[in-house]
């Protein structure tokens, strides 16, 4: 009685997506009559036709084919029973990647104290963009893992669980001293970097000597420098993005309508999805003796992390190709509430100081997801399949500007990222046991 409610729900959840593909469809195998949904024969994926005698009822996702040759004794279960079965699949997949245009440094540095120049403030060196996030280059492909484990009854219905985990993308960039072919300002002030941070604690002020211009250990006005705080006249300074994504659904697949060469399912359930975001910025200053304290060294962190949960509802539709092989089309829907998480740090070197701040935020986003897959069975309780897939989400959140650049009330800028889209290729095997 609970499985007969739970198919009931999920029938009337995707009858609407499957209604105009059911319409369509060919004549059913009863001779003609068109049959209830409750009441319609169902066909292995890509196998034989009912009229045949060696049909029998099957499920649908990875599902094991009725007869194959040659039999192979594997510990598999015979195509059309009722059981548990298992899939694990690669996944290659690009995502968006979200990060807006932002300048992060500059070359050369700033007169701090107007001992250099006359006038405190006052901006030495060419101002060229020395590293800006434009220089982490181009989107990658991820690879990743997807997992299945199920139960078909005896009438084709199937509860599962799947996740998909992709491993994390990496992007990095850096700017340092050295300038091409060794090419400067005659007073060397572009091989320093320099950006806009203010309002920041002591403990950030850096080396004591960092140019020829400030007092040498021993001499008056000693470790007072004329280019203050880890970020004026730094020597390296390293940016690195990281990107990843996993989505859990758990739900079921009813049959909805069946011909002799294809066929038409639906699926309901629960989605999870979490795209995680992380900006690192580095930054370093040296002594005029070309040394580095960890209490020399600046760390940013930002972070955005986005967790959804919602509903889905999806439709497949496939077709018969050749003996062992069909090919499926599978949609679906969901509305999801984004739970967003924002967090932001400035932390010293030697990690004896910090300044943070988060922020927490909710967003509805729609998805849809799309899938084509080719499928083999080559022999019975097996299954093969590769194909292309793309799940898009609208009304998600971004790194506008990742850095915020007032330590006192850190602030970057965060946006709506209107499109946001994951999607590339797929190669799993089934069991059926």
């Amino acid at each position: 009685m609970r499985q007969r409610f739970i198919r009931g729900a999920l029938l009337a959840a995707a009858a609407v997506a499957a209604g105009a593909s059911s319409s369509r469809a060919q004549t059913p195998a009863d001779g003609g009559r068109s049959l209830p949904v409750y009441q319609l024969p169902i066909t292995v994926r890509g196998q034989i036709p009912m009229s045949s005698p060696a049909a029998s009822p099957a499920n649908t996702g990875f599902d094991a084919p009725l007869n194959s040759d040659p039999t192979i004794p594997i510990p598999t279960g015979h195509a059309g029973d009722a059981g548990f079965y298992t899939s694990a699949e690669f996944v290659f997949l690009n995502q968006t990647r979200t990060l807006s245009s932002q300048i992060i440094a500059y070359r050369g540095y700033v007169d701090s104290t107007g001992r250099i120049t006359g006038v405190p403030g006052t901006y030495v060196g060419s101002h060229q963009a020395a590293l800006r996030t434009d220089d982490l280059g181009r989107s990658t492909f991820q690879p990743g893992f997807r997992l299945e484990l199920g139960y078909k009854f005896d009438d084709g219905f199937q509860l599962y669980a799947n996740h998909m985990q992709l491993f994390d993308a990496h992007y990095s960039a850096g700017a340092t001293l050295a300038s091409p072919y060794a090419r400067t300002r005659t007073d060397l002030s572009d091989t320093f970097r320099v950006c806009g941070v203010f309002n920041f604690s002591p403990k950030f002020a850096g080396p004591g000597t960092k140019t020829t211009f400030d007092p040498l250990p021993g001499t008056p006005n000693s470790g007072a420098s004329n280019t203050y705080g880890i970020w004026d006249a730094a020597s390296t300074m390293d940016i690195k993005f990281t990107q990843r994504y996993q989505q859990t659904d758990i739900g079921g697949r009813a049959p909805l309508f069946q011909t002799d060469y294809s066929r038409v399912y639906g699926s309901a359930g629960g989605r999870f999805a979490w795209f995680f975001e992380r900006f690192q910025w580095i930054t370093r200053s040296y002594d005029i003796d070309g040394l580095s304290n960890p209490q020399d060294a600046a760390f940013y962190t930002n972070t955005l992390s986005q967790r959804m949960y919602g509903p889905y509802v999806g439709v497949g539709h496939e077709i018969f190709l050749a003996n062992q092989f069909s090919l499926s089309v599978d949609l679906s829907g969901a509305l999801l509430l984004d739970v967003v998480k924002e967090r932001v740090k400035y932390e010293l070197g030697d990690r004896s100081t910090e300044a943070k701040r988060g922020q927490n935020e909710w967003a509805l986003v729609p998805n849809a997801n799309a899938a084509v897959n080719l499928w083999w069975y080559p022999i019975e309780g097996v299954q093969v399949r590769a194909g292309y897939q793309a799940m898009t989400f609208f009304n998600t959140r971004n790194m506008e500007e990742p850095v915020g650049f007032n330590v006192g009330a850190i602030d970057p800028r965060y946006d709506v990222q209107y499109f946001r889209l994951v999607h590339g290729f797929n190669f799993g095997v089934g069991l059926f046991f």
